[in-house]
């Protein structure tokens, strides 16, 4: 028989040695920045890449949890995962909704709270008009939902991806959405945040307490995260 990829074979090594502690714990984590059409060829986006939405998915899967991947990215897919693929706001907001029946939710990709209220039906052109306007409406945020909703097996986690007062912001979020935790992010930063290899965040807890996690791979921010994952899920 072929021998499998390489990283088959190292994804599924990590897996049979890391502590299995989301062994059997369903998990979807989204990932992306969503695109919000203009017209046909152009979007409204922002500068996620999905690095660190991707990098939660493979530490989950390495520890043990059935995963399922919520992406706009076009990265490769991670070992072992499922992967469902969406582009817009609303998409993605469908795919969690209907897979909202689960242990963990990470909610780590950049979801647009604005789009175009009317996308045009074809390309818009350059004509003598002047500049054509864009009115933008606001995304229905779908995490709040899934906070009002949230069942008492669910841990629900989200991120604050900020350029100031970042803690205060991410405190703000984390109450008033009903999350278990929340991850925040000084986007302005340098090597963090979008983009980056590497990430440095604040993981802050609904009771209060709050850890610092120092510039590292953004991989080693995903074991961070799914720590403090565990530790919730250890008090509920």
């Amino acid at each position: 028989g072929r021998l499998a990829a390489p990283e088959t074979i190292v994804a599924h090594a990590e897996r049979a040695l890391a502590n299995p502690d989301l062994k059997g714990v369903r998990l979807v984590v989204t990932a992306g920045g969503t695109r919000e059409p203009i017209d046909p060829v152009r979007v409204i986006s922002n500068r996620s890449t999905g690095k660190q939405g991707y990098a939660i998915a493979e530490a989950a899967w390495a520890r043990g949890a059935e995963v399922t991947l919520v992406t706009t990215a076009d990265r490769p897919d991670p070992v072992g995962v499922d992967i469902v693929r969406v582009e817009t706001a609303d998409e993605m907001q469908h795919a969690v909704m209907q897979r909202c029946d689960v242990e963990v939710i990470v909610m780590a990709a950049a979801v647009a709270d604005f789009r175009p209220v009317d996308p045009a039906g074809h390309k818009i052109k350059k004509t003598g008009a002047g500049v054509p306007e864009i009115v933008l409406e606001k995304t229905h945020d779908f995490l709040v939902e899934l906070g009002e909703h949230k069942p008492s097996h669910q841990t629900l986690v989200g991120f604050a991806a900020e350029t100031n007062n970042v803690l205060a912001n991410a405190t703000g979020k984390l109450e008033r959405k009903n999350l278990d935790l929340i991850v925040a992010n000084d986007v302005s930063a340098p090597q963090t945040g979008f983009g980056h290899d590497t990430n440095q965040v604040t993981i802050l807890m609904a009771d209060g307490s709050s850890s610092d996690v120092a510039l590292m791979s953004k991989r080693g921010v995903a074991e961070a995260i799914i720590d403090s994952i565990v530790h919730a899920r250890e008090r509920q």
